[in-house]
């Protein structure tokens, strides 16, 4: 990856093929000066005393970031540099990676599919009339799921109760995201005599 900068714990370690993109350094003293105050933030965030969109004004700050907003940067800085050396390092978790990212993007066109109108753009003006619409879109995409899910397990049952073998490795690969046999706006029947 391109411009990725990894960080480094301890400037002296050696990661190998990885020393020349492991350039930037944790500000180890900024984690642990903040120590408390981050085991609260997780803690309040687990047990939902405080929403995310409480908190996130806070580490904003007003232009300049808090101490605690300093140290749950240097963690995520951590946490990203261990997750791109596990990509970099392991071609299974890649492939996981890839395997999660067209899920999404197979959810992602089931929704578009869904939402064809008004060019697949929202077009209320005020935030409930958008959440409704997104409501109605999640609400009519989850149905869409629930169907394909439950039909497909019926088609797996009477495969097997015809004497084929399903494998664990054939349904992992089965995905309830799948539309083209889903018709988006309806079928009409009109008797023009009365």
């Amino acid at each position: 990856m391109p411009g990725t900068l990894l960080y480094r714990a301890d400037p002296t370690a050696d990661y190998g093929p990885l020393n020349p993109l492991t350039t930037g350094r944790i500000r180890k003293r900024t984690i642990t000066e903040n120590w408390d105050d981050l085991l609260r933030l997780a803690g309040s965030l687990r047990e939902g005393t405080a929403r995310v969109s409480q908190i996130l004004p806070v580490l904003a700050g007003q232009g300049r970031p808090s101490p605690l907003s300093r140290a749950v940067m240097q963690i995520g800085r951590l946490d990203r540099s261990a997750f791109l050396a596990r990509y970099y390092h392991s071609e299974l978790f890649r492939r996981k990676i890839n395997t999660q990212l067209n899920r999404q993007e197979s959810r992602h066109e089931l929704a578009r599919r869904i939402f064809y109108g008004q060019k697949v753009e929202l077009r209320q003006k005020c935030k409930e009339g958008q959440e409704d619409q997104l409501s109605a879109l999640r609400l009519v995409l989850n149905a869409c799921v629930l169907w394909n899910s439950v039909y497909l397990q019926e088609a797996v049952n009477q495969l097997r109760v015809e004497g084929h073998h399903v494998s664990d490795a054939d349904l992992a690969r089965l995905s309830p995201l799948g539309h083209d046999h889903i018709r988006m706006v309806g079928r009409y029947h009109f008797r023009l005599s009365p």
